[in-house]
Parts: C-alpha cells; sequence; structure tokens
C-alpha cells in the first residue's frame, strides 16, 4: 500500500513548542489569576475562583493557611520554567533553521489592511503552509508577549537580583503591570486563535501529525518531499 501524497508542514520543534505552550500558558493563566486575585492591581477587577488554578479554598486553607496562593504559586513556576526553556529552544531554532525569516516576514501595514478587509468581506483565501500579513502580526505579537512575560515574571519573582531587568520595566511595580497587560494580550491572543481555527478547521491535523495533503497546501510548497 503506497504511502499518502503528503508534505511537511510543521517541523517537530515547531509543534512540540506549539502544544507546550498551549499546556504551559493556560497553567500560567489560571495559576497567575489566582495569585492576581491575592493582590490585586485594579479594586474593581478580580476573578472567578472556578477560572482560577490553586486549589480549592478550604483545602487550601488547612494544608498551606491561605486561600490557594500557595498552591497558585507551585503551578505558577512549574509552567514558568516549562515555557522558558520551549521559548529558549524555539527561538534558537527560529534564527538558526530561517523560520523566523520565511514565517513571519514581511509584515507591510498595507497587507494587513487588504488582508482584514479580504476577511470582512469572506475573500480570503487560506493555503495551508503560508501565513497571510494578519497572521504574521498575531504571531509575532504572541512570540514577542511570552519574551515580555518571561522577562516581567523574572523581575517579580526575584526583584533584587534581576534589579537590572526590572530598570526598563519601572522595577517591581511596574513589571506587575507590564506582566498584568502582557498576560490580557495572550488572552487575547488565544481567544483570536481558537476563533480562527474553528473558521479553518484544516489547520489544526498539520499541527498534530506535521503533514498535510499535498494538493492542500499552498503551490509553492506542493514540491515538498514527503
Amino acid at each position: 500500500m503506497s504511502a499518502p501524497d503528503t508534505v511537511v508542514l510543521h517541523s517537530r520543534v515547531v509543534r512540540y513548542a506549539h502544544w507546550t505552550w498551549a499546556i504551559g500558558v493556560i497553567i500560567l493563566i489560571g495559576s497567575g489569576w489566582r495569585i492576581y486575585n491575592q493582590e490585586p492591581l485594579f479594586e474593581f477587577l478580580s476573578f472567578p475562583v472556578w477560572l482560577t488554578l490553586g486549589g480549592d479554598y478550604a483545602g487550601a486553607e488547612r494544608v498551606h493557611n491561605d486561600f490557594g496562593l500557595a498552591g497558585a504559586l507551585l503551578w505558577h513556576f512549574a509552567a514558568m520554567w516549562l515555557l522558558f526553556f520551549s521559548v529558549a529552544v524555539y527561538t534558537v531554532y527560529g534564527f538558526v533553521s530561517g523560520h523566523f525569516r520565511k514565517k513571519f516576514t514581511p509584515i507591510w501595514p498595507h497587507q494587513v489592511l487588504a488582508d482584514i478587509k479580504d476577511f470582512l468581506s469572506g475573500k480570503l483565501s487560506h493555503d495551508l503552509g503560508t501565513r497571510n500579513a494578519v497572521q504574521k502580526l498575531l504571531y509575532t505579537f504572541a512570540v514577542l508577549s511570552m519574551i515580555l512575560m518571561l522577562w516581567s515574571g523574572l523581575v517579580l519573582w526575584k526583584p533584587v537580583q534581576f534589579e537590572e531587568l526590572g530598570f526598563l520595566l519601572g522595577e517591581y511595580e511596574g513589571a506587575r503591570y507590564v506582566h498584568f497587560f502582557g498576560m490580557a494580550g495572550i488572552v487575547g491572543f488565544i481567544i483570536v486563535h481558537l476563533g480562527l481555527t474553528l473558521l479553518v478547521p484544516k489547520v489544526l491535523p498539520p499541527m498534530i501529525t506535521g503533514r498535510a495533503p499535498r494538493s492542500a497546501v499552498a503551490p509553492e510548497l506542493q514540491g515538498e518531499h514527503p
């Protein structure tokens, strides 16, 4: 039986990084919201307990004598290191392999506006293996946001040891705002990303298997070897 006529769209590094980020970011957001609730930046904003990660209040109070802060911090630090190493590996891979150059550039403002117009009018095409200008902008934003979150997170974790890193962020208090709005940006990206995946579900299987039918990919990629 002959093998399916497929091409490789996503390398193992890209796929492993994608799913590692998915797990890590979900844990970071859930535990981060519990941490935020203990000392909120804004009096009008708190997150429902059922959306947070850190253990039930009764169990957390019995074990740690708090309302889930200790458990949330453990989850947060575990996910932080998971994200740190995966972002580091992906960043090195992106520059060395040319992945960033091929998949994230160029991004021209007129292309972004044209793609938004085509999307709103239902004319935006989507070939597997290629990214339009809006997607390039969103993915670049996501990668830079995660780097910024790691940066500000280190300052919040060790404000004395990482004093030099915190200087550009406005020290500890400034880093708290950067971390919060960085989180909000990532949550917004996730909502848009999931929405686009639901609108174009054919993009999901290649991110799991790495492969796609040759006939379904962009013409310039159809010559790739399976």
